[in-house]
């Protein structure tokens, strides 16, 4: 028996393996570095699996350019998505305003705008540049998860990590962290953002149908691939603040 065939591949064998020899519920290696610009107020590189993304924020500062965007009781989250010439197969020309960008910028402003503490800091704006530099699956996921990283180098206020994850379904098994290989094999998919500790979902994302039965299980496997996320996270980000007190002596 295959299972979720794409071109001739397995997608889950019978033995329970992936295409790169995960098991069904196991994540792709998660390996950051915090604090990779010096220039500015915060910054991550995040590799999950193949995909890697560098994060960038600038803020708390002064709202630029219109003055109607100014919150007098919050901070404004401005997002912005890009992908390298360079991060595909396909070397396209990917223009900063094209569809998908503008809809991924949106999609990371809704989630940092539920983990920011932006009532901190009234009247002023919070700049988040994620680049993709490599894309293997994960987009969405990879990019939430450098910008926490970048959101808690720049000493902004959260309530807690904002972790992401995407899962599919493969003849009614749920498979986290999928690659490109199999977002690209028409598995029903979804991708969550999640604050773990308290298990406020943050955003949820789906492109294609799926079935109201498959809901709840994939929403399931989401938050728990999210919570394993967090996890490492949480490691980098101690990790990262023994390396600084080392450095200054404290």
């Amino acid at each position: 028996m295959v299972c979720g065939n794409m071109a001739g591949l397995e997608l889950l064998s019978d033995q329970g393996y992936r295409l790169d020899g995960r098991k069904a519920s196991e994540l792709r290696k998660v390996q950051a570095r915090m604090g990779v610009f010096a220039q500015a107020d915060g910054s991550a590189y995040l590799e999950q699996g193949n995909t890697k993304a560098l994060a960038v924020v600038y803020g708390p500062h002064e709202i630029r350019g219109s003055r109607s965007w100014i919150r007098h009781d919050r901070a404004v989250i401005n997002c912005q998505y890009s992908m390298a010439t360079f991060s595909t197969a396909e070397r396209k020309r990917r223009p900063h305003g094209d569809r998908k960008s503008t809809e991924m910028s949106l999609h990371l402003k809704q989630t940092f705008e539920a983990a920011v503490m932006t009532q901190l800091y009234p009247r002023s704006q919070i700049d988040i540049y994620v680049k993709i530099l490599q894309s293997d699956g994960g987009n969405y996921s990879v990019c939430v998860n450098a910008a926490t990283l970048a959101v808690i180098d720049a000493g902004i206020p959260m309530r807690d990590y904002v972790c992401a994850c995407s899962v599919g379904f493969v003849d009614e098994t749920p498979l986290a962290d999928l690659c490109y290989a199999e977002e690209s094999g028409g598995v029903s998919s979804l991708a969550l953002a999640l604050l773990p500790r308290g298990g406020q979902i943050a955003l949820l994302q789906m492109d294609a149908r799926l079935h109201q039965d498959h809901l709840d299980a994939l929403i399931e496997a989401a938050m728990t691939a999210c919570k394993g996320v967090g996890k490492v996270l949480d490691e980098v980000v101690r990790l990262h603040l023994k390396e600084v007190s080392v450095l200054t002596g404290e």
